[in-house]
């Protein structure tokens, strides 16, 4: 199909999609199970929508409340991710309030917009039964536990970007408009300010377009054009961002966090350190299996089915760039596999589309239906398996039991006497990795360091790190001050010994003109999270003596 266009460029005859007819009944009919499982799961992360923010969500939550207070990330806190989240967490906020719930259903529109990309991807690609086979998988996977499915993590959002990018990529190429390759391109340099690895999605997208270059008749300038389109597209949001920070004077600690400490970060690593990870959490990671198993058939499916073959290029290349944006870091955090589940959920919907061509090709016509039936079943049972976790458990111990009772429920409760007993202009020091607290509080932490973690590390900026926290909270003296005893907001059994001075001088600082105020201890589970003070893991609250 030849396709005008009004920018400069040549029209092309490429087309992305095989022809193919569907009956209205089919497509009437896989619009409306992709539709059902949008509501069921609407349905289930509205129910939990207020479930205790995780600390990373306290994170962007707390640096998107202050990015609606007017001051820019990195000036009053800081970590090594790119401000694309923030920014995002401060738009839901700006819509839907700034409590967890607010956040919650921000991260339910995300989600719903995800998977309707990916059914539309699906769509294009392949038909109407892949693209709802591949949505209704994606709604179930990105929703599971076992990637922290219903936490507002920056995968999602990286998620959004990317699939957004590729369906602009494919109107791009097939309409020659450089408008729309710069479009496309702009999508993936926002994934890449979501989070760092969204940057491979963005090589991934201009491999492919190059590689379908070669159906063309070969015009080199208007292939160089194209290109730079792409890449101006790319680069721009981190350029503009890059600019906004520096007139707001704060891109040396921007580039500070986010490359040279993060390239700090990345040498921590190695491969058997990774490896470990890997067995940790790749079985919770790609549960269930038998769904996993359709994704390889769907994956492997051009090795004997013709129909699958159209497209073998794009999936396979698009499986193993998420794969490869996982594995970027060999830290294998159960939240990272939420960037492979588009891949792997169009995968499922290739291997079900497959196996039913194939059966009709093998004149089997009459078993045609026995793909679609089996996944059907398979889902529901997979489905139901989470039944207790999507419809029974409350929130408050849903979070007990996917966060292996790390004292996220217990910030709360610090954080309402800190809120009963404080005015606007009160500060908090947190000695711990909980940021959480300072956004339920509504009040400004008194360190920039919003974790403990690179405290901790063995990396050259660790000691400097430490006594920069003890400085700012010694000349803030914050009116509140919260002592984490908790080791998972440390990672302290690794790094006890080393870092003990650290423990003390931090243990002592809240014992000299604080008094103790309340203390909530870590629910009694028979698992030993490790805590320096006391017999049992602890948050301890301290309020400043008024002189």
């Amino acid at each position: 199909m030849t396709t005008s266009v009004n920018d400069g460029t040549a029209p092309t005859a490429v087309a992305t999609t095989p022809a193919r007819s569907t009956s209205r009944w089919v497509r009437y009919a896989c619009v409306g199970a992709f539709l059902l499982a949008v509501a069921f799961f609407a349905f289930v992360r509205v129910r939990l929508r207020n479930m205790p923010l995780e600390r990373d969500e306290g994170e962007y939550a707390y640096m998107g409340q202050l990015m609606l207070q007017g001051i820019p990330p990195y000036q009053l806190a800081s970590n090594m991710k790119l401000p694309g989240t923030y920014a995002a967490y401060a738009a839901i906020m700006a819509v839907f309030g700034e409590t967890a719930g607010g956040i919650r259903i921000g991260l339910m529109l995300v989600t719903t917009a995800a998977a309707v990309l990916v059914f539309f991807l699906g769509k294009h690609l392949y038909g109407p039964l892949t693209g709802s086979i591949a949505g209704i998988t994606y709604l179930f996977l990105a929703a599971r536990p076992g990637v922290l499915g219903i936490d507002g993590h920056a995968t999602h959002f990286v998620v959004l970007m990317v699939l957004t990018g590729i369906l602009l990529l494919f109107q791009a190429i097939e309409r020659g408009m450089r408008s729309l390759f710069f479009a496309s391109g702009l999508l993936f340099g926002l994934a890449f300010l979501m989070k760092q690895p969204g940057i491979l999605f963005a090589v991934f997208a201009g491999v492919y377009w190059l590689y379908r270059e070669r159906k063309r008749p070969a015009d080199w300038r208007d292939i160089r054009l194209r290109g730079a389109a792409f890449v101006c597209g790319t680069a721009l949001p981190y350029v503009l961002t890059s600019l906004w920070l520096l007139r707001a004077g704060v891109f040396p600690k921007f580039w500070f966090w986010t490359w040279s400490y993060a390239r700090e970060y990345g040498r921590i690593n190695n491969l058997p350190a990774g490896w470990g990870y890997l067995q940790l959490t790749l079985p919770w990671g790609l549960r269930p299996f038998v769904l996993w198993e359709l994704a390889v058939i769907g994956l492997t499916a051009p090795l004997w089915s013709r129909s699958a073959r159209a497209q073998w290029g794009f999936v396979v290349g698009f499986f193993f760039t998420s794969c490869l944006a996982v594995c970027i870091g060999l830290y294998f955090r159960p939240h990272y596999f939420i960037m492979l589940l588009p891949a792997a959920a169009l995968c499922m919907g290739i291997a079900v589309e497959s196996a039913q061509k194939k059966l009709r090709d093998l004149n089997l016509g009459r078993l045609a239906s026995l793909p679609v039936l089996y996944f059907a079943v398979v889902y529901v049972i997979a489905v139901q398996s989470q039944w207790t976790t999507f419809l029974r458990l409350d929130p408050v111990p849903l979070s007990r039991k996917v966060h292996y009772d790390q004292p996220y429920a217990d910030a709360v409760v610090i954080a309402d006497f800190i809120k009963a007993h404080s005015t606007p202009h009160d500060q908090i020091g947190i000695i711990g990795s909980e940021p959480e607290i300072c956004f339920y509080t509504h009040l400004r932490c008194a360190s920039s360091y919003l974790y403990m973690y690179p405290l901790m590390e063995e990396q050259r900026f660790a000691k400097q790190m430490q006594d920069d926290v003890m400085h700012e909270l010694e000349r803030t003296r914050p009116r509140f001050l919260v002592y984490v005893d908790d080791e998972r907001s440390w990672s302290w059994r690794p790094t006890l010994a080393r870092n003990h001075s650290f423990f003390e001088r931090a243990w002592n600082f809240a014992h000299t003109g604080y008094e103790l105020v309340d203390q909530v201890a870590a629910p009694d589970t028979g698992m030993d999270p490790g805590q320096l003070w006391s017999e049992h893991a602890r948050l301890y609250l301290f309020q400043r003596r008024d002189q």
